[in-house]
């Protein structure tokens, strides 16, 4: 018994008539069809699609018309794909091909979600290699969804924060001494342009001293 199909799939299978299933519009369709169990074929024809702006020879005047009123899908979800497909494109490219290859085994993809996070962290600044090849494994290995992955980089940057504390020794005095300057400064230009009275003057000298007592 074959399941029910959604108003979307039914759309979709309804602009397929008539289109040559042999071309790339038929083709991106197709893969738009299937797009919860075969993203990764989907983000492939989008490339393509986006890449070389086929949409314009299909009567679309621009990319987000032609997600949103031909393969049904926000403009958001479709650089969200395009974005992640590149990523593994350019950072996983046998992980990629097997994707391509295997797109029906649902259970060995992870989602594009997944793997938008595994992006940003790559480009994450501070992040350790150890730390990001972890995520990875949990990504394209595991499977895991985007709401863990998430908790787990949140997780892993939480603790460079407590485990640092020289890192934020170097903040806090980085910051002190900020402030003790912009106080400097205030001070010299009050006793110079005499714009304040003399107790202000004695008062910032108060608290420059008791910031400097706390450094």
């Amino acid at each position: 018994m074959s399941l029910p199909k959604t108003k979307g799939i039914s759309q979709i299978e309804h602009k397929m008539v008539g289109v040559d299933e042999h071309s790339l519009r038929y083709q991106t369709l197709q893969a738009a069809k299937q797009f919860k169990t075969s993203w990764v074929e989907l983000g492939h024809y989008l490339q393509t699609v986006w890449n070389e702006k086929h949409y314009k020879g299909w009567g679309f005047i621009s990319f987000e018309s032609y997600c949103t009123k031909e393969i049904g899908i926000r403009t958001s979800t479709a650089l969200k794909l395009l974005r992640s497909y590149y990523f593994l494109e350019r950072e996983e490219p046998e992980f990629l091909k097997t994707g391509l290859a295997e797109s029906d085994k649902v259970v060995e993809l992870p989602s594009f979600e997944s793997v938008d996070i595994l992006r940003l962290a790559k480009d994450k600044k501070g992040l350790h290699e150890g730390d990001y090849q972890d995520l990875r494994h949990y990504v394209l290995n595991k499977g895991e969804g985007p709401k863990e992955v998430r908790g787990k980089l949140k997780n892993i940057l939480e603790s460079y924060t407590t485990s640092d504390p020289e890192g934020e020794k170097k903040k806090r005095n980085g910051t002190v001494n900020r402030l003790l300057g912009t106080l400097i400064n205030l001070k010299r230009e009050i006793e110079t342009t005499g714009v304040l009275s003399s107790k202000i003057v004695r008062e910032i000298d108060q608290l420059i001293e008791k910031i400097e007592a706390e450094r």
